[in-house]
């Protein structure tokens, strides 16, 4: 079904009395067909199931797949996996988040995989939705698209309850337009939908090519070169990096695991067990078509992987960032803390504490002088003074205590984690030994997390980044900082240490270096094309690497101020959009990376609302979830059963206000 006659656009509404019907004004259009638009269709039937009244009419649009949404799209190969496990999933809101109207009969992954099964593919679901189904447990890290999967269907059963006429549209959005009693959103065949509110639900949204990428990508062109650029793994074509043949690599998050798992399982590469190996150690069986990867970063080595779920884990109580301190630092006045200064010290302590007490669990004796010597060590440590160098000098602080109470071969230093080798060049010999010893280390750290001291720190890390990113959330982090660090280096840090790859793919990658097939250039990687070719350096190994192919794992979190986002381009260049700031110290404004938008603490007074160039709330367009991360803290982060969920309770606003916004008249349904 089409559009008011605009080919191209393909509208499926929802089934009633046997026909296909749909209004000339709908009361909400939802711009993002993933997770966010599945929670709020769900929250608008759960409370129009307890108000009655008619149903309330919804159009999803989604430039790839309503439903899933880019991210979670259900075409996308089975080597990218969710970095969470299945039992973490859910879209439906249970007790844990306060909620009214929490549904019965709401699926989790694990329990939606379980009635796949048992079903089979009698319903008609593509034989891989019943495959992946059934080798999902709640510790298993599913495929993206088995995660669409479950997304999609839970969209039909929400719209099954009744209470909503759904529309579904395949299209790009390319503006809104507002008037006084209605908006209008454009799309970019030109089709048009009236709608009394809108809500903006893109999910992490790209950047535009920078200037560095434009340049590559000229060259690339120009001299018949490989270029795979940065963006979704999901829309890059890895097919064209060439077979048996060197390859660049830039970039060694988590995207990395999963493109890496492509181009070799994905190319018939297979991966056996080592027999005897206590740490479960894996050899790569080459197929012949996987290329060659040399792949480097600024930190210059992987993401630190999450241990075996099914051995003994590590508890973690923080002895210096408890609780109670938390709660004393949140009830700071607003804008007063430095988190480089104040915050982080504080960590780092904790951080060096679980490494250093796992050692010695490990290894009696390893740390001099024992655990509590060490413990009161750290707690007798001076705050650094505020200024640039802070974070920093409370790190080499640390650092200090721990190699004098260390034992060398125990001995875990925070400042590694972001230099490997502490900023000093290193030959290739001493390079290759290191590398060595980091498989050997993760190998342990994975089969082992209950006793490893670097999965300690990984684990520690785990625990504290929440709260303190609490703080920031809570207002109490000068501005500037929290630009600066908790969004900066810290979250850098913590992604690096406790949001790693499942174990099994590290484990796959450390094998890919063992055999040679993946090879780490070194720290401070750099790029550039010289003589007809892609040249990559470290200046940190003094490897230098020639490829006719560039691939880039690296990729946008979400970015607004620089998004290719058509909608959002539009909005923010003509001034009905601004970029969030707020004041620091100095008084200079200090941007965010997200969109201005009303808090949601303003409830139902335009909480959620757009906020456009001159400080003015919408009155219709609402922004819900990254794209406003920094006015909506935690809205990134995904459902899971039993615990408090922004996203959801975003959500809930959300279809509170839709209600609120929509038309008092019934709409005009064509049969």
């Amino acid at each position: 079904m089409r559009d008011h006659g605009h080919p191209g656009t393909r509208l499926h509404a929802g089934e009633r009395r046997g026909a296909l019907m749909r209004p000339h004004r709908w009361d909400a259009v939802v711009v993002g067909g993933g997770p966010r638009a599945v929670a709020l269709v769900e929250r608008v039937t759960a409370h129009r199931r307890r108000s009655g009244g008619r149903a309330v009419s919804i159009v999803i649009v989604d430039r790839v797949e309503v439903g899933a949404g880019a991210t979670w799209r259900t075409d996308q190969t089975e080597h990218f996996l969710n970095n969470t496990t299945s039992s973490q999933t859910t879209i439906h809101p249970d007790a844990s988040t306060g909620l009214e109207e929490v549904p019965e009969d709401g699926e989790t992954l694990v329990g939606w995989a379980r009635r796949v099964a048992a079903e089979g593919e009698r319903t008609g679901r593509p034989a891989w939705v019943v495959r992946e189904a059934r080798r999902t447990d709640p510790g298993s890290f599913p495929s993206r698209r088995l995660q669409g999967a479950y997304y999609g269907e839970q969209l039909d059963r929400i719209e099954a309850r009744g209470g909503v006429l759904l529309g579904r549209v395949v299209g790009t959005v390319v503006d809104v337009v507002e008037s006084r009693d209605s908006a209008t959103v454009v799309l970019a065949d030109g089709a048009r939908l009236v709608t009394g509110s809108v809500v903006l639900a893109q999910g992490m949204v790209q950047s535009r090519p920078d200037a560095e990428v434009r340049a590559l990508a000229a060259d690339a062109e120009r001299l018949g070169l490989v270029y795979v650029a940065p963006g979704m793994p999901s829309e890059r074509d890895w097919s064209a990096l060439p077979a048996g043949e060197d390859v660049i690599v830039r970039g060694l998050g988590a995207n990395f695991f999963d493109v890496v798992a492509e181009l070799t399982a994905g190319r018939g590469g297979r991966f056996a067990p080592v027999p005897g190996d206590p740490h479960g150690r894996l050899r790569y069986l080459p197929s012949g078509l996987e290329p060659r990867l040399h792949a480097g970063s600024h930190r210059g080595i992987p993401y630190r992987s999450k241990g075996d779920l099914s051995a003994p884990q590590l508890p973690v109580q923080p002895r210096f960032a408890t609780p109670a301190w938390f709660a004393e630092v949140g009830a700071r006045p607003a804008g007063s803390v430095d988190f480089a200064a104040e915050v982080w010290p504080v960590l780092a302590r904790d951080l060096a504490l679980a490494g250093a007490a796992a050692a010695e669990a490990r290894h009696p004796g390893a740390v001099h002088g024992g655990i509590a010597a060490l413990e009161a060590e750290l707690g007798a440590l001076p705050l650094p003074a505020r200024g640039a160098g802070a974070a920093r000098a409370a790190t080499r602080a640390v650092d200090a205590l721990l190699a004098a109470r260390l034992a060398p071969e125990h001995l875990l230093q925070l400042e590694h984690l972001r230099r490997p080798t502490l900023g000093e060049p290193v030959d290739a010999q001493a390079w290759s030994s290191m590398v060595a010893r980091l498989v050997e280390d993760e190998l342990d750290s994975i089969a082992n997390p209950g006793t490893s001291p670097r999965q300690a720190v990984n684990r520690a890390m785990a625990v504290l980044r929440g709260p303190a990113a609490g703080l920031a959330a809570a207002g109490v982090v000068e501005w500037g900082s929290r630009v600066r660090d908790v969004h900066g280096w810290f979250d850098a840090d913590g992604l690096f240490l406790a949001s790693g790859p499942p174990a099994g793919r590290t484990r796959q990658v450390l094998a890919l270096i063992e055999a040679g097939i993946v090879r780490l250039i070194g720290p401070e990687t750099t790029v550039a094309v010289e003589d007809g070719a892609f040249v990559a350096r470290s200046p940190i190994t003094g490897a230098v690497v020639r490829a006719r192919a560039l691939a880039e794992t690296r990729m946008s979190k979400g970015a607004v101020p620089e998004t290719d986002d058509p909608l959002l381009r539009a909005l923010l260049d003509s001034g009905r959009a601004r970029v969030h700031e707020l004041e620091a110290r100095d008084g200079t404004r200090v941007p965010s990376a997200s969109l201005d938008a009303v808090p949601p603490s303003a409830g139902m007074h335009l909480g959620l609302a757009l906020v456009d160039g001159a400080g003015e709330p919408s009155a219709r367009v609402l922004v819900l979830g990254i794209p406003a991360l920094s006015t909506q803290p935690g809205s990134a982060i995904g459902a899971s059963p039993g615990v408090p969920s922004p996203l959801l309770r975003g959500a809930d606003l959300a279809a509170r206000r839709v209600l609120a916004l929509a038309s008092v008249h019934e709409p005009a349904l064509h049969g």
